[in-house]
């Protein structure tokens, strides 16, 4: 999200969570700060293997609630993140998310456990992220960490029977993108209401 109206309209329909994404390379790219940021729904960072002095920065001035790691951070980038808001009274939480394909994918994860707070299993594309594309989520019933996960990747309108079928114990939402766009950073608010009721039903 970037636009301040569309931030509006997409608040409206009472999302837990809307993300902002920080990296140069991204068509979503937030170049500066949007007229208006949402107050009743959290705010999520978007970094790729960015330093944590320029996370932080950014975190400082956007009032992020959570950070997603979305490259290939090793796990020392946690360590420094939490060392660094060690003590404070808002300390971000951390999302490291990974491109899942295989079940051997998912043992990238066991260095970050303890670490993130959250996990996003996101499917393996040319970007690494918000390419719309899906992978088979019965790969994640090899999952059996204790980091709760966000299911993503490439999750649209015609897919929300799929979504209310899926089950796994540490799965606590869905991130929704690419598929609900009208151009890249903004949202088409008809087929998210649309989405959102059917799932929320």
């Amino acid at each position: 999200m970037r636009e301040a109206e569309n931030i509006r309209q997409v608040e409206a329909l009472a999302p837990d969570w809307m993300g902002f994404i920080f990296w140069e390379k991204s068509k979503r790219n937030v170049s500066k700060i949007p007229s208006y940021l949402p107050t009743a729904c959290k705010r999520v960072g978007v970094f790729v293997d960015e330093s944590p002095d320029t996370i932080r920065r950014i975190a400082s001035t956007y009032a992020l609630d959570l950070i997603q790691l979305h490259g290939q951070e090793p796990p020392e980038v946690l360590r420094c993140l939490r060392s660094v808001y060690c003590g404070s009274t808002a300390v971000p939480r951390l999302i490291k998310a990974f491109n899942i394909a295989t079940a051997e994918d998912l043992e990238t994860t066991k260095p970050y456990e303890g670490l993130a707070d959250y996990f996003l299993f996101d499917a393996k594309g040319k970007m690494v992220g918000g390419n719309g594309e899906q992978f088979d989520w019965a790969v994640l019933q090899h999952y059996h960490g204790s980091t709760p996960f966000l299911l993503s990747g490439g999750i649209g309108s015609s897919d929300a029977d799929r979504v209310k079928s899926f089950h796994h114990p540490q799965c606590i939402g869905i991130d929704l993108n690419s598929r609900f766009e009208t151009e890249p950073g903004l949202k088409d608010t008809d087929k998210l209401s649309k989405f959102i009721k059917q799932i929320r039903i």
